[in-house]
């Protein structure tokens, strides 16, 4: 019987994968992953729903009903470097990153995976909305779940080879009703349990202010608001509070809609201008990875996704040295540097990179 650790967040999607996977026939371990960086901070992040000491209380209890042993692993340290000192670093550098992918490569397969490899696990699983093919080629791929509406597979874009052959996500096959109907009728006490917010470790959902106070006497002080010729607008709070894009919580009013365009982080300048200004067909990528295949290929038409919101848009790519650049077959909005470059091809993740910038 093989056996899989699954990570337990204490929601219902990771209780209906551990459910699954035992009614399959697996010898199910659950655990949960400890990440939060004191007791204080853990009782803050019961707020956002995840992560903190309720979430292990909840995943206890999925557990017993499951008849399941079950553990709490601490990787607050691998958590507080991969992770938060990751998107702090990013934000200080006028880039926008994404959390969950670091947590996801860093803390729930390199960490939780190695740990439940050398107990003798064969594979860990999680709740995450994608399914995962071994394809023709030999290669195993993350493929889109069924349900467009909680796809999580652009998160999991930068996923090895070697993770994704110890990895199982029983969910993918299911939407979010069916889930929770099936939770139901399991008898698992997190059947109606809300949804967990993104950005865990920041409960109050003000990233600017956790950025001050991570920083200190590093975070960027006041600045200029100027437009795209260097002409100065007024003044903001700090290159650190912003994002491509915004509009706002900028406090400065012209009469109508500005927005982020650029952050000139050597002058601690914000680059304002009009929505318009936003769009472009192209950019630029670097720290490539590939998952459904070994390279790129220019003859090929791929999906490009730019955030984890995004439907995707038709692109080309060609390589440029170490980076690849991207030529969508229409404009997309605010590119930003820092969050992911997903490519597709059709159902599967190709692979992708972060993005470096417009062209």
């Amino acid at each position: 019987m093989a056996k899989v650790v699954v990570g337990m967040s204490g929601g219902v999607d990771s209780s209906v994968a551990a459910y699954l996977l035992k009614k399959q026939g697996y010898d199910v371990i659950g655990v949960t992953m400890q990440i939060w960086q004191s007791e204080d901070a853990a009782c803050r992040l019961e707020e956002r729903g995840c992560c903190g000491l309720s979430a292990v209380e909840d995943a206890r209890r999925v557990a017993g009903v499951l008849g399941i042993p079950y553990y709490v692993m601490n990787f607050k340290e691998d958590f507080r470097k991969y992770v938060m000192d990751y998107f702090v670093d990013e934000y200080k550098h006028g880039r926008t990153p994404n959390p969950c992918i670091a947590c996801n490569r860093y803390i729930k397969w390199e960490g939780l995976l190695k740990r439940s490899l050398d107990i003798g696990a064969d594979y860990i699983a999680t709740g995450h909305y994608a399914r995962i093919e071994t394809l023709p080629n030999g290669r195993v791929a993350i493929k889109n779940s069924v349900t467009a509406e909680k796809d999580q597979t652009y998160v999991l874009y930068n996923l090895t080879q070697e993770q994704l052959r110890h990895t199982l996500m029983p969910i993918g096959d299911y939407d979010k009703p069916t889930v929770r109907k099936i939770a139901e009728e399991a008898g698992l006490p997190v059947a109606h349990k809300r949804d967990s917010e993104d950005v865990c470790f920041i409960p109050d959902g003000d990233t600017g202010a956790f950025l001050d106070s991570e920083l200190g006497s590093e975070a960027p002080g006041e600045g200029n608001y100027v437009d795209k010729d260097g002409n100065i607008l007024g003044k903001h709070k700090g290159i650190t509070h912003y994002t491509i894009g915004q509009r706002k919580g900028l406090g400065i009013a012209f009469g109508h809609r500005v927005f982020v365009q650029s952050l000139n982080v050597p002058k601690n300048e914000v680059v304002l201008g009009e929505n318009e200004e936003l769009f472009t067909d192209s950019l630029m990528a670097s720290d490539l990875v590939y998952m459904s295949e070994e390279s790129f290929y220019p003859e090929k038409t791929y999906i490009g996704k730019i955030r984890y919101s995004d439907p995707g848009t038709p692109c080309h790519v060609a390589y440029d040295g170490d980076f690849l650049k991207v030529k969508f077959e229409k404009k997309v909005r605010a590119v930003t540097p820092g969050q992911a470059l997903v490519l597709y091809d059709g159902d599967y993740v190709a692979g992708g990179g972060v993005i470096y910038g417009r062209c």
